[in-house]
């Protein structure tokens, strides 16, 4: 008996469309019509994700749907496919859900403003890139949604670009994290060396049969790559400076980068790779030690700022910290816990 399709692949694909039609037609709609399909497509991606992960409660996980072969290259494959677990399923309503409240609260905040129809284009890239990332069965199409994060982040911190202090605040989120993700880059190159693969089903098999390590080793040094990855996007000390910048974007994008999307990624990406980690134990300290390091002095940080969206950039900073400390002390389920209704109270706030 085969496995029903999901079609998996519509998600993402649905926001794409959105911002591929405000995108290119955009400039001759009315204000209306750019929400109206910036809307219409990021609700039908929550509806379609909504529906994807009721049916896969009650079928065998993980459901993977491959749809080809990307990249062939000698011995080494990589997948375009999507994977569906009760990680994927949190994240994905988390970032569906959100996002279009989000898209929502958008449509009023920005009706006065210029470039309607490119604010929402670029929003819907956003969650097309941030629904590749938590929905890839590999981790070269996870990096394609990572990169694809930071590109739209780039656009969207640096949306009143005429204004000197946003053009520099999107350069630098987006330079910040070129730095972590070289570290992520290694990572995966350390890993096809040692596996051969970059697909989670094949990785996370062959560590099966892999006992934890004593001293510092090779997965040790791939988790630390993979930390360090998700330290930049994740922004915990020392490449946390580039997310209090970040409000120089309209309020929406803020609430939008803060909760549903880019900074989650680091938290997402640890836990997914637990399997890794969990064979580190040096390298889970070190995650431990950088979560508890952040959550302390980005508190201490924010409780001396006079703007209110830097209290809660320096906010959002140091609840990461302890989203990283809940991974490093292995309890990746209360890290996620925590990144769930952190989407929520930090998107109200």
């Amino acid at each position: 008996m085969t496995e029903p399709s999901f079609n998996l692949w519509v998600i993402p694909l649905l926001p794409l469309a959105g911002a591929a039609i405000n995108g290119l037609f955009g400039r001759r709609f009315k204000n209306a019509m750019v929400s109206f399909v910036a809307l219409l497509f990021t609700a039908a991606s929550f509806g379609w994700a909504l529906w994807a992960v009721v049916q896969g409660l009650n079928m065998r996980l993980p459901h993977v749907e491959t749809l080809g072969t990307w990249i062939w290259a000698g011995s080494f494959s990589a997948p375009f496919g999507f994977y569906l677990d009760h990680l994927s399923m949190v994240m994905v309503l988390v970032v569906t859900g959100v996002g279009f409240l989000i898209h929502i609260y958008s449509v009023g905040y920005m009706a006065h403003e210029g470039g309607y129809y490119r604010f929402f284009a670029y929003l819907n890239l956003f969650m097309f890139f941030m629904l590749t990332l938590v929905l890839a069965n590999n981790y070269l199409l996870m990096f394609v949604g990572w990169e694809g994060v930071g590109l739209a982040s780039y656009l969207l911190i640096g949306f009143f670009f005429l204004k000197d202090s946003a053009a520099n605040a999107g350069k630098k989120a987006f330079i910040v994290n070129r730095i972590g993700d070289f570290a992520f880059l290694i990572g995966m190159f350390l890993l096809i060396q040692h596996f051969g693969s970059l697909d989670y089903a094949v990785v996370f098999g062959k560590l099966g049969h892999l006992g934890t390590e004593a001293g510092w080793g090779f997965l040790t040094a791939v988790a630390l790559c993979l930390m360090f990855g998700a330290t930049g996007k994740s922004a915990q000390v020392p490449l946390y400076i580039w997310l209090p910048d970040a409000m120089e974007g309209p309020t929406p994008v803020s609430a939008l980068i803060h909760a549903a999307t880019m900074v989650t990624a680091g938290i997402y990406m640890i836990a997914r790779s637990s399997a890794i980690f969990s064979r580190a134990p040096h390298a889970l300290e070190i995650v431990a030690i950088i979560g508890c390091l952040t959550a302390i002095v980005a508190a201490i940080i924010g409780m001396a700022q006079t703007d209110i969206k830097r209290v809660l950039a320096y906010s959002t900073v140091s609840q990461l910290g302890y989203m990283f400390l809940a991974c490093g002390v292995a309890a990746y389920s209360a890290g996620i816990f925590h990144l769930m209704t952190h989407a929520f109270f930090k998107a109200l706030l």
